[in-house]
């Protein structure tokens, strides 16, 4: 039988026992052997943002330079288009119980092909239930504006001394009948805020802005307190309207004005002053009605209140474009005379300048004749008529009135250009 150690013995042995136990273990980490042996980095420090510190831009590439180009485009004004009584039955189809105007134009194919084509549009049109009639208080039929739209036209003046023929209810059939129809109108409206935009159309990346005014309403009174209904002659409030539309982003600035003497081949002082008075002030292009004759072209330059030199067109009178008027019907010479005025515009990138290039004119005329007992109208280009001389209504007399016409208007329009010493049949 073995002794049993003593205490201390075993108290020491104990002791020794669980010092290598110690060391053993401090060999052996007890970690994944796969984790990696590398010691952990120290945690990251945020670093306080600077709020006054801007950021820095991304490199950019140094920018190519543009290549310069030029967009082009036409603007194409006519006259009057009037609507007397005679011109209603010939219009009219039994057959179809219904009006047409597409004769009126069907000659004048290619000629009216520009960006912005407008016309004066001197007669309301109010509805078959007002009363189709003509002068003196006009009321044509509402497919005259499918007409306009057919032959090219997309712009229309409606401010002339006859656009309250049917008072206030036929200035707001006018601009919906023409609105359903997608024309644009200028001159009247049917509201203060509508009468407020100014109309700007833009066509090959130019801004164009058209406005348009009339001396009077042949006595019939605007409504009290409804002066947006027609557009009104007032230097002062043309040229507000010149700088409102530059504003809003026009380039140019075209004014159509109805003013002047009926008749008269040139213009009075009055119309050549307020001309230069409104191109002084932003105006760049001016047409002219109310003559219903054809009145000459003319550029203005004038110097405005900041000292720059401004330079604009004007043409006085673009005389009728289609009417019963003229000297077979017992009115003035020339008043069956028109004139179809094309006037080039440019734009020059990458500048942006825009600029007016020299007018082209095509005289016109309106031909009245009979088919099938029936009284019609077309209007003819003179020049091309006369090129041709192939047409199976005319007769010999016309060709030789004609060239009367032509060489006569020819030198009238731009009479004021060439400061002739002659103005022709004054």
């Amino acid at each position: 039988m073995k002794r049993p150690l003593p205490l201390g013995t075993f108290i020491r042995i104990s002791a020794c026992m669980l010092l290598f136990i110690i060391l053993l273990s401090g060999c052996w980490s007890g970690d994944d052997p796969n984790r990696s042996s590398e010691p952990n980095p120290p945690p990251a420090v945020e670093q306080p943002v600077d709020e006054n510190t801007p950021d820095q831009p991304e490199p950019s590439l140094p920018e190519q330079p543009v290549e310069p180009y030029t967009r082009e485009a036409t603007l194409v004004a006519v006259g009057d288009i009037m609507m007397h009584s005679p011109q209603l039955p010939s219009a009219y189809s039994v057959t179809d119980t219904t009006y047409s105007f597409d004769t009126y134009f069907e000659p004048l194919e290619g000629y009216l092909d520009g960006d912005w084509v407008i016309a004066n549009l001197e007669t309301p049109m109010a509805g078959e239930e007002a009363g189709y009639s003509g002068y003196p208080q006009f009321n044509a039929p509402e497919q005259l504006a499918d007409a306009l739209k057919q032959a090219g036209f997309d712009i229309v003046s409606t401010a002339n001394n006859h656009s309250l023929d049917r008072w206030e209810a036929g200035v707001r059939r006018t601009i919906d009948f023409l609105e359903e129809r997608g024309l644009y109108h200028t001159g009247t409206a049917r509201s203060e805020a509508e009468a407020a935009i100014p109309l700007i159309v833009e066509k090959q990346g130019i801004s164009i802005a058209f406005l348009a005014y009339t001396y009077g309403t042949n006595g019939i009174p605007i409504p009290a307190g409804k002066d947006y209904l027609v557009n009104l002659i007032d230097e002062a409030r043309i040229k507000q309207d010149i700088k409102q539309a530059r504003d809003s982003g026009a380039e140019l600035v075209t004014v159509s004005l109805h003013f002047g003497h009926e008749y008269h081949r040139q213009p009075s002082e009055e119309q050549k002053q307020l001309s230069q008075s409104l191109i002084r002030a932003g105006a760049d292009i001016i047409l002219g009605s109310h003559p219903h004759v054809v009145q000459p072209y003319e550029w203005i330059s004038t110097e405005n209140d900041e000292g720059d030199i401004r330079i604009g067109i004007v043409i006085y009178s673009l005389g009728n474009f289609i009417s019963n008027q003229g000297p077979d019907q017992g009115t003035a010479k020339y008043t069956d005379v028109g004139v179809i005025f094309s006037l080039p515009i440019t734009k020059q990138f990458p500048e942006e300048i825009v600029t007016l290039g020299e007018p082209e004119t095509v005289s016109t005329w309106v031909h009245k004749y009979y088919e099938n007992g029936k009284r019609k109208y077309r209007i003819l280009p003179m020049e091309a008529v006369l090129a041709n001389q192939n047409d199976t209504i005319l007769q010999p007399y016309h060709y030789t009135m004609l060239e009367k016409y032509a060489a006569e208007m020819n030198s009238h329009l731009q009479s004021l250009t060439e400061e002739a010493d002659t103005l022709p049949n004054k």
